[in-house]
């Protein structure tokens, strides 16, 4: 070992384990978007975006010495690190309570650390807040959140002198300081904001599973910073905490797979990448204090308990769009109540041992207490300060323009797709030298009677240049193919975490034909051969001339 105290390895370690952390607030965004409406998509991933800037400025200036400063009795630190002034010159590192041994790491490397923490804490809230947030009264919420709720919990349970450090409790890598807390601040937020419009009954589905399924990765992903670093050495706990973050979320996901499809018919992707970050955020206050066997065990648990949980928002009726109590709050609920039964000191000599390894109910009690002090704590602070956005600038999105976030906010979309133009046609390999099939010419406008006929086709059924083809060929002088949603008596039943919602209005694909009369009859039995649609319907149409030399009014 140098010198100076500080290890090249554990140093390299925890700095790459900060850059995975980090990498979780972009993974958490693309998550979350793929699961509110198209036209929200871009507010959501800016709300995931924006702490990686406001609390990232907060954390340096304020909130690293509120959380890791010297000590002012077990509550908060002092502002003697104010700006991270002098900490460079602490040796070598910050005292960390839940390290066995010297610190090897150079302060600020604790630091950055801990600051990918403290930027991924609050983002987890708005996923139960989906489409109802002002960007403005977010940004005040984060900054003023991140400094009166989690440098508090941070202090207290990883500080020097912690009052709930010093009880006993244990939080290896943040059950109780991120899922905990923020699963209890979102309690609060939605008491202040209330619900969307419309719901239950005006639910949205997710609109982009494979985004979602991405974001999952990533999590899975930069959850083995989350969990691995916190010993802040690359040793022997790192590695099983590394191991149990990923046998878990094996287990969460499989007992939730088997969950599914026992009561719902299907084994979903969707129920996949859910019950896998369950099993995450169950693991993650154990992580490090647990064997692998248990770690298996907790996720099943996790897999199990957070699939129960779906129902809550129902029973309760908050509106959580996203089940972050669900998936978040009660996995990390449970895995800090967990840590009472399987802690080991055998695993890691800086913890107690739980009440299924001979260590008696004694940290099982701690964990309570503790848990019940931060929720209480989070639940009522967060209350304040979202009340006193609310009544200033304002943190609730007008309901009027939900459903059109994105513009409202963005000024733009995150999509520009156009359905009709994307619909299968005739293809052949680059470079052929296949002739093209002649395709008839259109017909111009006759002078006589002239016709429109429109139909809703389910695109799935139409092939486009089959459909051009019929058309040319029964006579059909324009034709125009538009986005549309109808209402059907046929309505598809979507499964989405074990809810069963109606589409009732399904896409469909308008179809607009315009056609001498004499052919009215051709193209109306070309459209039944090609999509079997009864919902067709003809009128007499005229077209329109406007005489050039005429002046305008």
């Amino acid at each position: 070992m140098p010198a100076t105290g500080v290890e090249p390895g554990d140093t390299a370690w925890v700095l790459t384990c900060a850059a995975l952390v980090l990498f979780m607030t972009p993974g958490l965004a693309l998550f979350y978007a793929g699961m509110v409406r198209t036209r929200t998509t871009l507010v959501m991933l800016q709300q995931n975006i924006i702490p990686l800037g406001v609390v990232s400025i907060v954390w340096i200036l304020l909130g690293y010495a509120l959380a890791f400063g010297n000590d002012q009795g077990g509550i908060i630190g002092d502002l003697e690190l104010f700006g991270l002034h002098g900490a460079r010159d602490t040796s070598p590192a910050p005292a960390f309570h839940i390290v066995s041994g010297a610190i090897t790491i150079p302060t600020l490397a604790f630091v950055a650390y801990q600051m990918m923490f403290a930027i991924i804490t609050p983002a987890l809230i708005t996923g139960a807040t989906a489409d109802r947030l002002k960007f403005g009264g977010w940004v005040a919420f984060v900054a003023i959140w991140s400094l009166v709720v989690y440098s508090p919990v941070a202090h207290w349970l990883w500080g020097v002198g912690g009052w709930l450090a010093r009880l006993g409790a244990q939080d290896w890598a943040g059950g109780m300081v991120v899922h905990a807390s923020a699963g209890a601040a979102v309690f609060a937020v939605l008491l202040v904001i209330g619900r969307r419009r419309g719901w239950p009954h005006a639910g949205s589905l997710p609109h982009n599973l494979p985004l979602t399924i991405a974001g999952a990765g990533i999590l899975w992903f930069g959850w083995f910073g989350f969990n691995a670093g916190d010993g802040l050495q690359a040793n022997d706990v790192a590695a099983q905490a590394l191991l149990n973050t990923h046998i878990a979320a094996a287990a969460g996901m499989i007992v939730w797979l088997i969950i599914e499809k026992s009561i719902d018919g299907h084994a979903t992707v969707l129920g996949a990448v859910t019950g896998a970050v369950a099993g995450l955020a169950t693991i993650t206050p154990a992580a490090g204090y647990v064997t692998t066997l248990s770690a298996l065990l907790i996720g099943a648990l996790a897999g199990l308990v957070c699939h129960l949980a779906l129902r809550l928002k129902f029973t309760f009726r908050f509106d959580d769009a996203l089940d972050v109590v669900a998936v978040h709050f009660v996995g990390g609920v449970l895995g800090t109540l967990l840590v009472g039964f399987f802690a080991s000191r055998a695993v890691n000599p800086v913890s107690a041992d739980g009440l299924l390894t001979g260590g008696g109910p004694g940290l099982l009690g701690d964990q309570a207490v503790a848990l019940l002090s931060v929720v209480v704590f989070s639940f009522c602070l967060t209350w304040l300060i979202a009340t006193g956005v609310q009544k200033t600038i304002g943190l609730r999105a007008d309901p009027a323009d939900e459903h059109n976030l994105d513009q409202v906010q963005q000024g733009m979309d995150a999509y520009h797709l156009d359905g009709p133009a994307a619909l299968p046609g005739t293809a052949r390999p680059q470079g052929t030298s296949v002739a093209s099939a002649p395709v008839t010419a259109a017909k111009a406008l006759p002078t006589g009677r002239v016709q429109l006929v429109t139909c809703m086709i389910d695109p799935q059924h139409l092939r486009a240049d089959e459909l051009e083809q019929a058309m040319l060929d029964a006579g059909a002088s324009t034709i125009v193919l538009s986005d549309a949603h109808a209402r059907t008596p046929s309505r598809r039943p979507q499964i989405y975490r074990g809810l069963r919602r109606e589409q009732e209005f399904p896409d469909r694909l308008r179809v607009e034909v315009l056609v001498d009369a004499d052919g009215t009859a051709a193209v109306l039995a070309a459209l039944d051969r090609l999509a079997g649609t009864r919902d067709r319907y003809v009128q007499e149409v005229q077209q329109a001339i406007v005489d050039r030399d005429e002046p305008a009014r």
